[in-house]
């Protein structure tokens, strides 16, 4: 078998799934920054339990988070050992600055999240909440630069030849704030709020299913549609903002994801379709006329440059990436539509009577998940044959003597592995819901009682 598409496939299956976690991890933190920040504000026993529970979920998903990311820094070294020295300056300390600055904040304050419940005081405990969701952001600016200098290099020389070739800093501000990464940062941390923010409507729409834990479960969804909303709203303009830069810094990305093959004036925006691309041609499309020209240059009279002007050899995988990005695009609007149906609903106070709608809720948890999985491959298939954009492709990057088999073996024992941690994360996810909050985290113990109990006296 082909060594470069085995390592290819292994990064992205191992990619992939831990890509599951920070999203959640990230949506969480600032839900749960919201939800104890209501505790600290209206003392209502209900988001002290909130908090509580929702912090054990956090927990999880980070804990599973970690264990998952592991792996593939150590497949940089043993199946892509020629990209690791070339990048070995630049991405290395986009990757030690989330380690210290990131990584580390982020889990330390985690163990005062966790067990300084009874043991701190409320304000203390909220600024470690804070500093926990801080610190989640802060580790995805990190991963983001990097990954966005793969797509648009900047503040870089390169020296040495050949082989030997390597990527030096020149300029770290300009590496950081390279042309794609707070386009790319503003539009994935979207992602991940709304990731965090259906899992709390999905959990609730379960509970009201069941009649169970009401007034958490009615909480539950009133704060998640809210960051839903939002986050959704948001998506639209990041993702606008970053396909803006995309038509300037990667044009043969952004004629693939719209099947575009021609220099078309007045280009139409395509819905959904199918590229022909032996034919190199649309055999199928729904299009609106002249709205791709506008969305990407402002004028629907310009021209937006089309796949023919790229050399078959630079020109990534058409049809893959037209399909990912649409898929991406569709959920993210069906989400926007379900969120904003949910939210009439629930003002009009027809949410509980409306179980289909509660069912698509509780489904609705995939929606995110899915949108996020199809945004990074479209990224990352359109960004092909390079594996940093315009210097090195992914066929130069190999380690030069790791053998398909020793992939292969290692891929499967990977998959086996995952598929285990997998089976305890949904395990020990479904044993949380399954026994819902507790009623004692109703009430306030340690330090947290007696703040609880002078501001009682002194209203």
């Amino acid at each position: 078998m082909d060594v470069l598409w085995l390592a290819r496939l292994q990064f992205a299956l191992t990619a992939a799934f831990h890509y599951l976690y920070p999203p959640l991890s990230i949506g969480l933190g600032v839900l749960l920054v919201a939800i104890e920040g209501i505790w600290l504000r209206t003392r209502n026993p209900l988001y002290h339990q909130m908090a509580r529970f929702w912090t054990k979920v956090f927990a999880l998903t980070f804990a599973i988070g970690v264990a998952t990311g592991i792996v593939m820094e150590f497949e940089f070294g043993t199946n892509w050992a020629t990209y690791s020295r070339y990048v070995g300056d630049v991405f290395g300390s986009a990757l030690a600055a989330e380690g210290i600055f990131a990584f580390f904040l982020e889990s330390g304050f985690l163990a005062v999240l966790l067990f300084g419940w009874d043991k701190v005081g409320p304000k203390v405990h909220f600024f470690a909440t804070c500093m926990v969701a801080f610190g989640a952001h802060f580790s995805a600016i990190w991963i983001v630069v990097a990954n966005s200098w793969m797509q648009t290099p900047a503040g870089f020389h390169v020296v040495g030849q050949g082989l030997a070739a390597r990527a030096e800093i020149t300029d770290f501000w300009a590496m950081v704030f390279n042309p794609s990464s707070m386009d790319r940062l503003a539009h994935t941390l979207m992602g991940a709020w709304q990731a965090g923010a259906w899992l709390l409507v999905s959990v609730g729409a379960w509970y009201l299913l069941r009649r169970r834990h009401r007034d958490f479960a009615l909480a539950s969804v009133k704060i998640g549609l809210g960051l839903a909303v939002l986050a959704g709203v948001l998506s639209i303009v990041t993702g606008h903002e970053s396909a803006k830069g995309v038509a300037v810094n990667q044009p043969a990305k952004l004629a693939a994801f719209e099947g575009r093959y021609a220099t078309t004036a007045h280009a139409p925006l395509s819905l959904v379709g199918w590229v022909d691309e032996k034919h190199e041609r649309m055999a199928f499309n729904v299009e609106l006329p002249g709205l791709l020209s506008w969305l990407a240059t402002g004028d629907a009279a310009l021209p937006v440059k089309g796949l023919n002007e790229i050399p078959p050899a630079d020109r990534p995988p058409v049809n893959a990436s037209f399909q990912l990005f649409h898929l991406m695009v569709i959920t993210g609007c069906a989400l926007m539509l379900l969120a904003a149906w949910a939210a009439l609903a629930l003002w009009r106070g027809r949410l509980e009577r409306s179980r289909g709608l509660l069912w698509l809720l509780v489904f609705a948890v995939l929606g995110p998940q899915i949108a996020n999985q199809a945004g990074w491959w479209a990224a990352e298939v359109g960004r092909q044959p390079w594996i940093v954009y315009g210097l090195l492709r992914t066929s130069q990057a190999l380690s030069a003597v790791v053998t398909a088999n020793q992939i292969a073996a290692s891929m499967v024992m990977f998959a086996l592995v995952y598929l285990l941690l997998f089976a305890v994360f949904v395990f020990l996810l479904n044993d949380k819901i399954a026994h819902g909050p507790d009623d004692a985290d109703l009430q306030p113990a340690g330090k947290w009682a007696l703040g609880f109990a002078g501001r009682k006296e002194e209203a």
